[in-house]
């Protein structure tokens, strides 16, 4: 019996893990903030049956004894508390026909969801799998979920990059896929995402994962996971998402540098990515150079700041949460609580002229609550410095952590900890342009590294796997 629950258990976190990507459908909206993460869907699940699992006595554990699960959990009770401190203006708050209170209550059932809830359900999988089936297992189904992304993605650029018109029509084909909703916006590709910059999350999600075949598999295919992650990358037109994959990118091949066995796998790689360069250049020079115009272009700071809409909002919303914090430095002013606060300090630059601000922002009837644009802003504005020191603490140990493995291990458990350098330091400098929680990639991660760091020896598969039956 015990055996059959852990089989479902691991099916639906694999299922979950290749449906990451896949939020470009409308699901129930009684999900609330999950209502389009098709991924949620299966690690809900998964964590609902293994709580009937332990009415029927299947083993659920916690790694409570591990430093950073103690750490997470401090962050999540100084969110609350934090909130209490705060009670007397969270009661009070009240804009975009929500309250305060409730606004707290959605939000931290949202942050209970995906850093307590999901992360049991992960850690209840990954502790009873060995490090070779983490590492190939996981990787199997991001690469699978790729394949996809990239069929679509390819699909988007012939159509909106060289003018294939005739081929929205096989696009629509996409529709049949489970959560998919096929739509084609502007000049940016988004894929089986509901936007470009969500696919270029996905994309910093998988970039460490998809690297490491370059560690591992022969041939020329090894270097194919990773040309798929820049491509699509480069025709996202996302500017975040082009800075943080060129940072994961380079990181990694200062790795592979610094290992002479690897060394020519790196050198390989940037020859093939030259050669890759120039044949897309004989096949339509104009429409390479135009869209490498254009990227060059979007990433000109200076010029797009007050320049770009999205930027000016961006910016405006950060400015008023600095100013927030300020007025309320120590405890902040209440998880789920920012906006309610930062819409009496945004900037007359950001405003003025800036739809989004009169459309959206500002706009009373229109529920949905304006993005923070920064997850440490809105860490620093909702729970004050306590709170900032306690998830930097946190983030500390990861790097850390993920350092000493990589140092002491060797064979696939050392590719997984490059693995998991690669995805920490992408999510973390992406946290400085998202301010959610829902980065089901960056739970997953931590809980491996959990699992993989907890053993002083370091153990062949065999001896885990005689762990893992004991």
């Amino acid at each position: 019996m015990k055996t059959s629950l852990f089989k479902i258990y691991k099916v639906l976190f694999l299922l979950g893990v290749f449906f990451i990507p896949f939020n470009s459908f409308y699901g129930p909206s009684w999900l609330g903030e999950f209502s389009r993460e098709a991924a949620a869907i299966f690690f809900i699940t998964g964590f609902v049956l293994l709580g009937v699992g332990a009415i029927f006595k299947y083993r659920v554990t916690l790694p409570l004894k591990n430093k950073i699960f103690q750490v997470l959990l401090l962050f999540i009770a100084w969110c609350f508390v934090a909130t209490l401190l705060n009670f007397n203006t969270v009661y009070g708050n009240y804009f975009k026909e929500t309250s305060g209170i409730n606004r707290f209550i959605r939000q931290y059932f949202a942050l209970l969801v995906s850093t307590a809830a999901f992360v049991v359900f992960y850690w209840n999988v990954i502790r009873k799998m060995t490090t070779d089936e983490i590492l190939l297992s996981i990787r199997k189904m991001f690469l699978y979920s790729l394949i996809v992304a990239s069929a679509y993605g390819f699909i988007e650029v012939l159509i909106l990059v060289f003018g294939i018109k005739g081929l929205i029509p096989v696009l629509n084909l996409f529709d049949y896929f489970p959560f998919v909703g096929v739509k084609i916006y502007g000049e940016r590709i988004s894929s089986i995402t509901f936007e470009a910059p969500a696919l270029a999350i996905y994309l910093i999600t998988i970039a460490g994962w998809m690297f490491s075949y370059i560690l591992t598999e022969k041939g020329f295919k090894r270097f194919i996971p990773a040309f798929l992650v820049l491509v699509l990358t480069f025709f996202s037109g996302s500017r975040t998402g082009l800075v943080v994959i060129f940072v994961q990118l380079a990181a990694f091949l200062f790795i592979l540098f610094l290992d002479s066995k690897f060394r020519k796998y790196a050198l390989v790689f940037v020859s093939s990515g030259v050669v890759l360069i120039i044949l897309l250049l004989a096949v339509n020079s104009k429409g390479v150079i135009a869209s490498v115009e254009k990227k060059i272009e979007s990433l000109n700071f200076k010029e797009n700041l007050f320049e770009s809409t999205s930027n000016k909002s961006r910016f405006g919303i950060q400015y008023a949460s600095w100013q927030v914090f300020k007025e309320n430095p120590i405890t902040g002013v209440g998880y789920g609580q920012q906006t309610y606060h930062n819409r009496f300090h945004y900037p007359n630059w950001a405003v003025k002229d800036n739809y989004e601000f009169r459309l959206f922002y500002t706009n009373p009837h229109f529920k949905p609550f304006p993005p923070a644009y920064n997850l440490y802003m809105r860490i620093m504005t909702e729970t004050g410095l306590i709170g900032i020191a306690i998830f930097m603490f946190m983030v500390y140990l990861l790097f850390y952590n993920t350092k000493e493995l990589i140092r002491k291990s060797s064979g696939n458990r050392r590719v997984l900890a490059i693995v998991l350098f690669i995805s920490f330091l992408g999510i973390s400098i992406n946290f400085l342009q998202i301010d959610t929680f829902r980065l089901y990639g960056f739970w997953i991660c931590l809980v491996i590294l959990i699992k993989v760091s907890s053993t002083a020896v370091l153990p062949t598969s065999e001896e885990e796997k005689k762990t893992i039956k004991s």
